[in-house]
């Protein structure tokens, strides 16, 4: 236990700079994935087919294949066409992912409002966008807000994938430091500990938002 923890304080500066990147690169692919979803969700829930389909299809497409696959192609496949770092490349590969999913998590969470409110807002004079603005969205986000806590520690955890094209992320650090000092389950292990500290926290930070939500619903 005390080597355990003595080597957590010796290279405990370098797994901190990992950790940050870690965040950037899940807080990109978040940002990214939930503008994606909310855009392929109302295409989706579109009555008009040329906007239905194509959201559809990149729905089945992403959630079929792997995310490494989905990291790999973009990176290999879009440098001969546009010039992208690693970086940059894991921030749209994990966007595209997330955004399949969230578009789901959207799609379901605003068909669950009920179409009477619709009907309602249209009836008072309320364009659809407005009532989609002011009344379907807020509902729904409350109602998707659990899934989309589901999903965001999933993207934190997925993130360690972008190891796989040299983002010098967590897992990627330990590998690394690990093969030099042939200390290689030391060096997960410690990885292990800071991905569930950052797990926790985002764990904490959507419960309280959920509560806060909930409770501003009752008070209104």
């Amino acid at each position: 236990m005390n080597e355990w923890i003595t080597y957590i304080t010796k290279y405990f500066r370098v797994f901190v700079p990992a950790s940050v990147m870690t965040l950037k690169v899940t807080t990109f692919g978040i940002l990214i994935g939930i503008l994606l979803g909310m855009f392929f969700a109302l295409m989706r829930i579109s009555k008009y087919r040329a906007l239905a389909v194509p959201a559809k299809a990149y729905i089945w497409v992403i959630r079929g294949t792997p995310l490494l696959l989905q990291l790999l192609l973009i990176y290999y496949g879009l440098v001969g066409v546009v010039k992208m770092d690693n970086l940059p490349a894991a921030f749209v590969a994990l966007g595209v992912h997330n955004g399949a999913y969230i578009a789901e998590i959207f799609r379901g969470a605003i068909q669950s409002v009920d179409r009477g409110q619709t009907e309602a807002g249209v009836s008072l004079g309320m364009t659809r966008r407005k009532v989609m603005r002011r009344i379907i969205f807020p509902q729904a986000f409350k109602r998707a807000l659990p899934s989309l806590s589901n999903q965001f520690i999933i993207a934190l955890k997925d993130s360690s994938l972008a190891s796989s094209i040299a983002v010098p992320e967590l897992l990627l650090k330990a590998k690394q430091i690990g093969s030099a000092n042939f200390k290689l389950m030391e060096s997960l292990s410690v990885a292990a500990v800071f991905y569930l500290v950052m797990t926790s926290v985002l764990t904490i930070i959507t419960g309280l938002i959920e509560h806060a939500l909930k409770t501003s619903s009752r008070q209104a």
